[in-house]
């Protein structure tokens, strides 16, 4: 074989080689797998959760103080609102309810991420602003639908699976009336910023530019990364500050500028 036939079986090669290569990086990427894990959970909850009693509403952008916060799924029902978090990750998953941050571990490697319950608290605390309605009536849910199992004991909302629709199901009291219902869902749909690309790039950008803004700011006692955090309750509640990555060994706090 001459110089000229190897070089065409090589592009020839090229041709269906280069197409796989993209298609196992998209499927094995982070953008990926949240949006098949969001895809799961409105799949699920179109077959189990009657449309007629369970209003659904996805991918709802708030804007914010400093930005805008992305809430996967929204559930309103007259048995309360329930946000949803998803998670689609896999082996074991390890944390706590007040932790900060969360471990995956997977075979010998770990990964550390935002604990999902203050992630979905962010997105809580937007809602409840954009409703003003009790912050009783509304409801976190965090549910993991890829193949992982619970290291450690978890709250009732952190479920696994179809877990989930059996927690918001569990909802049987009714504090909303029907008419309330529709108010709620015109209200939310009113508050949301426009459920485009445009919209979504610039959430993301924004998340960047606080990701960028963490790993350079340092704690002015003990030089560990500082990290932007919300207050969960108090006057405060809602509202974003600088904390210590160290903390609880460390408590330096700083307001927002």
């Amino acid at each position: 074989m001459n110089s000229s036939s190897m070089v065409a079986a090589a592009l020839n090669m090229l041709w269906w080689l280069v197409p796989v290569v993209v298609f196992i990086t998209v499927l094995k990427s982070r953008w990926f797998k949240g949006m098949l894990g969001e895809a799961l959970v409105q799949f699920a909850a179109k077959i189990r959760l009657p449309a007629s009693t369970y209003h659904r509403i996805h991918n709802v952008t708030l804007p914010m103080q400093g930005g805008s916060t992305q809430i996967d799924h929204v559930f309103v029902s007259r048995f309360g609102i329930f946000v949803v978090e998803t998670k689609n990750m896999k082996g074991l998953i390890v944390g706590g309810e007040h932790q900060a941050q969360w471990t995956q571990q997977f075979f010998k490697t770990s990964f550390k991420f935002q604990n999902p319950l203050r992630q979905n608290y962010k997105h809580m605390m937007a809602l409840e602003s954009a409703l003003d309605i009790s912050p009783e009536l509304i409801h976190s849910v965090v549910a993991f639908v890829g193949p992982s199992t619970f290291k450690t004991p978890m709250p009732a909302s952190v479920t696994r699976g179809m877990g989930y629709i059996a927690y918001i199901k569990s909802f049987r009291e009714k504090v909303f009336s029907p008419v309330e219902v529709r108010e709620i869902l015109a209200k939310i749909q009113s508050a949301r910023l426009p459920p485009s690309r445009a919209t979504h790039r610039k959430h993301v950008k924004q998340l960047k530019k606080h990701l960028r803004q963490s790993a350079k700011k340092k704690c002015p006692e003990c030089a560990s990364p500082m990290v932007l955090r919300t207050a969960q309750r108090g006057a405060n509640a809602g509202h974003q500050f600088w904390g210590c990555s160290a903390y609880p060994k460390c408590t330096a706090v700083e307001n927002i500028k």
